[in-house]
C-alpha cells in the first residue's frame, strides 16, 4: 500500500514506515468520536432558544422572555433548572470518565468507543421523546456518559495509532470532527426552528442518534491500537496490526518500544495511586489539570453552547442568533484546519500562544462593544445592524483563535504526554477536569452574564492571560516526539526536570525507555 514515508532522525532511534491510507481511514473513523460532543456542544443552546421547548419545560423562562422588550437583556435566561438541562450532560461525563478508564484499559480503546455510541443513542431517543424534565434530564446524563466514554476513549486511539510525526495531524481531527458536531447542529437548529407545530426540537434532539450511530458502527470495523493490545498481552496481533498501520515489515524498534513501556507498565500495581504520588509523574499531571481548565475557561463554550441565547440576549432576533451561531460554527471548523496542517510544523506551544494572545485581544473588544452599547442596564431595544456586524465578527475572530490553538491542543497535549502505565488514567483525569470546567461554565454562565454584564468578558480574558503566559515559561514542546519517548522532553525542561529524579519510578530504573534514551543523547 501506498503512503508517505517517515523515520525519525531525533536521538538516534528510527520508526520506519508510510502514512498509508489504512491508517488515515482508521484514524478518521475513530476521530468520529468527537461528533457526538460536538453536536450536544450545538445544539443545547439553540434548543434553549426556541419558545415551543421554554413554553413546555421551562415556562417561567418563556414567560420572561415574552416579555422582555423592557427588561434587562442580560438577566432575561437567568434559570438555574434551564442552565441544569445543559450542564447535567457534563457532570455525568465527569464521573463516566472514570470508569470509561478502567474499560479502555481492561478491554481497549475500542470497547470503551462502541459502549460511548451505545449510551449516547439511548439519551438522544429520551430526550427526543421527553414528556417531562425528568425525562428530558435522564437522557442529557445518558448522553453525558456516552459524551465521558468518548473523550476518554477517542484521543488515546488517534495518539498511539498514529505516526509519531503525524501524531498531532490525526489526534486535531478528533478537534476537526467536534467543530464538524457543532456546525451541523447550529444548522439544524436554524431549519428546526421553522417548522410549525412546536416540535422542531424534538428533530434537533433526537438527530444526536445520527453521530451516537457514526461511531457505533465505526467502531465495530476499527482494530484497537497495537499499544492496548501490547498492554493486554496480544502481542502476535498487536504485531500484526502495528506492520498494517506502518505500512511496512521491519516495524521491531517501535515494537521493541512498546514492549518495554508495557514491561514498565506492569511493575504499577495502581495507576491512579502512582499517578497521584510518584513524584516522576508530577508535570505531567500539573499539565493534565490545567490544560483542561485553561481550554474551557477561555470561555469558548459561552459561545458554542449559548450562542443562540447569547445572541439573542445581547438583542438580536430568533432567526439571526441562529444564523450568527452557524457563522461560528463554519468559522470554527474551517480554522480547526490551521491546527491541523500547523501542530507537527510549527509545534503545539506557538499555536498556544498565537492562539491565548489573539483571544485575549478580542475578548476585551466584545466587552467593550457590548458595554459601550447595552452598560449595566442592560436596557436597549434597538440594535443597529452595523453592530450586530462587529460583534459576531469579533466573536469568529475570536473563536478561530481558539479553533486553531486551545482547542484540538487541549486534547492532543494531554493525550501524548504520559507514559503507558498510567495512561488511560490519565486522560480520564483529563476529561473529568474538561467536563467539571465545563459544568460550572454550563450551569453558571447565565447567572454570571446577569451579574457580571459585559464585564464577565473581561473575567474570562483575565484567565486568557494567565494561561498564555504559563505556556510561555511552562510548557515544552512535544512535536515529532515518539509517544513512548516522551518522557525524555520532561527531563529536559528547565524547571519540570527537578521532578524526574525519583529512583524508584518504573520510568527510571536501568533498562527503561528513558534511561535508554537519556543515555543515547549523552553519547
Amino acid at each position: 500500500m501506498g503512503g508517505i514515508g517517515m523515520a525519525a532522525s531525533d536521538g538516534g532511534r528510527s520508526y520506519p514506515g508510510k502514512l498509508t491510507r489504512y491508517v488515515i481511514m482508521t484514524a478518521l473513523a475513530g476521530a468520529a468520536g468527537g461528533l457526538i460532543f460536538g453536536y450536544d456542544l450545538g445544539i443545547s443552546g439553540g434548543v434553549t432558544s426556541m419558545a415551543p421547548f421554554l413554553e413546555k419545560f421551562f415556562p417561567e423562562v418563556h414567560r420572561r422572555e415574552e416579555g422582555a422588550t423592557s427588561t434587562n437583556q442580560y438577566c432575561k435566561f437567568d434559570s438555574q433548572i434551564l442552565q441544569l438541562f445543559t450542564s447535567s450532560l457534563y457532570l455525568a461525563a465527569l464521573f463516566a470518565s472514570f470508569l470509561a478508564s478502567s474499560v479502555t484499559k481492561k478491554f481497549g480503546r475500542r470497547i470503551s468507543m462502541m459502549m460511548a455510541g451505545s449510551i449516547f443513542l439511548v439519551g438522544a431517543a429520551l430526550t427526543g421523546g421527553a414528556v417531562h424534565i425528568a425525562m428530558l434530564i435522564v437522557g442529557r446524563i445518558l448522553l453525558g456518559i456516552g459524551v465521558g466514554f468518548a473523550n476518554q476513549s477517542v484521543p488515546l486511539y488517534l495518539s498511539e495509532m498514529s505516526p509519531y510525526n503525524y501524531r498531532g495531524t490525526f489526534n486535531i481531527c478528533f478537534q476537526l470532527m467536534i467543530t464538524v458536531g457543532i456546525l451541523c447542529a447550529n444548522m439544524i437548529n436554524y431549519f428546526t426552528a421553522q417548522i410549525s407545530g412546536g416540535w422542531g426540537w424534538r428533530v434537533s434532539l433526537g438527530l444526536a442518534a445520527v453521530p451516537a450511530l457514526i461511531i457505533l458502527i465505526a467502531s465495530f470495523f476499527l482494530s484497537d491500537t497495537p499499544n492496548s493490545l501490547v498492554e493486554r498481552g496480544m502481542e502476535e496481533e498487536a504485531k500484526a496490526v502495528l506492520k498494517r498501520i506502518r505500512g511496512v515489515e521491519n516495524v521491531d524498534v517501535e515494537f521493541e518500544d512498546m514492549l518495554a513501556a508495557r514491561n514498565e507498565a506492569r511493575l504499577v500495581k495502581n495507576p491512579w495511586s502512582n499517578l497521584m504520588k510518584r513524584k516522576c509523574y508530577r508535570p505531567q499531571l500539573v499539565m493534565s489539570i490545567l490544560i483542561p481548565f485553561f481550554q474551557q475557561f477561555t470561555g469558548i463554550n459561552v459561545i458554542m453552547f449559548y450562542a443562540p441565547v447569547l445572541f439573542k440576549s445581547i438583542g438580536f432576533g430568533s432567526d439571526a442568533s441562529l444564523i450568527s451561531a452557524v457563522i461560528t460554527g463554519v468559522v470554527n471548523m474551517f480554522a480547526t484546519s490551521v491546527s491541523i496542517y500547523g501542530s507537527d510544523r510549527w509545534g503545539r506551544r506557538s499555536l498556544f500562544l498565537e492562539g491565548g494572545v489573539q483571544m485575549f485581544i478580542f475578548q476585551i473588544v466584545v466587552a467593550a462593544l457590548i458595554g459601550s452599547k447595552f452598560g449595566i442596564s442592560g436596557n436597549v431595544t434597538d440594535i443597529p445592524t452595523w453592530f450586530a456586524i462587529v460583534v459576531v465578527a469579533c466573536i469568529c475572530v475570536y473563536v478561530s483563535a481558539f479553533a486553531w490553538s486551545w482547542g484540538p491542543l487541549g486534547w492532543l497535549y494531554p493525550s501524548e504526554i504520559f507514559p503507558l502505565e498510567v495512561r488511560s488514567a490519565a486522560q480520564s483525569m483529563t476529561v473529568a477536569v474538561n467536563m467539571l470546567a465545563t459544568f460550572v461554565i454550563g450551569q453558571f454562565f447565565l447567572t454570571m452574564l446577569c451579574a457580571m454584564k459585559y464585564w464577565l468578558f473581561i473575567f474570562f480574558a483575565c484567565f486568557v492571560v494567565v494561561m498564555t503566559v504559563y505556556c510561555y515559561f511552562f510548557m515544552p514542546e512535544t512535536k515529532n516526539i515518539p509517544i513512548e519517548e516522551m518522557t525524555q522532553v520532561w527531563r529536559e525542561h528547565w524547571y519540570w526536570r527537578r521532578y524526574m529524579s525519583d529512583p524508584d519510578d518504573p520510568v527510571n530504573r536501568p533498562g527503561s525507555i528513558a534511561m535508554t534514551r537519556s543515555n543515547v543523547n549523552q553519547v
